[in-house]
């Protein structure tokens, strides 16, 4: 299964307009996102994916009943089980409750964002993954990552230009 992971939005619609083309381009079987939408206006971008959309809330999701109603998300923590492969999908605004999930090394794969820096490392059994920011406004780096669950390979791919930014084999 091939997942794309967005995080930090933040209502930069050009800019998740080419997270969106970009993963429609890869087909991609599932997209999560780390959280940080801001509106339920992004709706009009999320709605053209052709796979599923899977989130959870970030700390400047303030509009939370209309975000669940435009594109669905309801929780803080999602946790899965794909290829395999446990993994939990989390903001990250707190940084104990990060660092808890994985010092628990219950999960192959403890996504984040919040931080608005992409970053792929690996602490135990677990591998840390902050895919950055899709709006590009605090580092100037728009990126999304990519897990690939049956190759077992996560990348890092700036939106901007097409380049990795990182790899990392399970």
């Amino acid at each position: 299964m091939l997942i794309g992971i967005m995080s930090d939005t933040h209502d930069n619609l050009p800019a998740i307009a080419r997270a969106v083309e970009l993963f429609n381009k890869e087909n991609v079987d599932l997209v999560l996102h780390a959280g940080d939408y801001v509106a339920p206006f992004v709706k009009r971008e999320l709605s053209k994916l052709n796979a599923p959309l899977k989130g959870v809330f970030g700390n400047n999701d303030g509009e939370r009943e209309g975000l669940k109603k435009a594109i669905g998300v309801d929780d803080e923590i999602i946790e899965l089980e794909l290829d395999g492969l446990k993994i939990v999908l989390l903001h990250g605004t707190n940084e104990k409750v990060v660092e808890a999930f994985i010092r628990s090394q219950l999960y192959d794969v403890v996504i984040r964002g919040h931080t608005h820096k992409y970053e792929i490392r690996e602490t135990g059994r677990s591998i840390v993954l902050n895919p950055g920011e899709v709006c590009g406004y605090v580092s100037g780096i728009k990126s999304v990552a990519f897990l690939d669950t049956r190759k077992r390979e996560i990348k890092i791919v700036n939106l901007d230009t097409g380049e990795p930014l990182g790899f990392m084999s399970l």
